[in-house]
């Protein structure tokens, strides 16, 4: 008997959060690293102020970037469970996609202002001056937006797989 490739399979909810974290973290970076592709900053730049922020003494050379991805990463993770187990299983989850989505984008955007108003200003002024507001909020913005479509696109899958198998085929 062959196996039933196309068969939905529940993701277990750690690795959808880890995915959906992940998801978000590296659409921050690749917006940075947009961003700097078109202007004098250099992504290296950011990432070593990211190292800069909690750990100052690793924050020069080639270390400085490696660990100023891996502590993103890192925070990028630790929002991801938090977001999901504070907010989006309890609450957002069974109103839906808008409700996931609207609860991401609100998260993020308390993050952000958190961030650039309240910590990095006492841990690392360098940081807040980078890059402007409306290119770090827009960062923000689209870690809730690749975290949301993760967290729901199980669900979006599900329901594709049974509406394919209640239609008959054709014929």
């Amino acid at each position: 008997m062959k196996p039933d490739y196309h068969r939905y399979r529940p993701l277990p909810l750690w690795r959808l959060i880890l995915l959906a974290s992940l998801t978000g973290g590296m659409a921050e970076i690749v917006w940075v690293s947009l961003y700097a592709a078109f202007t004098s900053l250099t992504a290296a730049t950011v990432a070593r102020e990211v190292t800069a922020s909690l750990l100052p003494a690793f924050a020069a050379g080639a270390t400085g970037v490696w660990l100023g991805i891996v502590i993103h990463m890192l925070l990028a993770v630790a929002l991801g469970y938090g977001f999901v187990y504070v907010l989006w299983n309890p609450f957002a989850r069974p109103q839906g996609m808008v409700a996931t989505l609207a609860a991401a984008v609100l998260t993020l955007a308390v993050v952000w202002s958190m961030n650039f108003f309240v910590v990095l200003p006492v841990l690392n002024l360098v940081f807040i001056t980078l890059m402007p507001y409306p290119v770090t909020f827009a960062s923000k913005m689209l870690f809730a937006l690749a975290m949301a479509v993760t967290l729901v696109w199980p669900e979006l899958r599900r329901r594709v797989h049974e509406s394919a198998r209640a239609t008959p085929l054709a014929g």
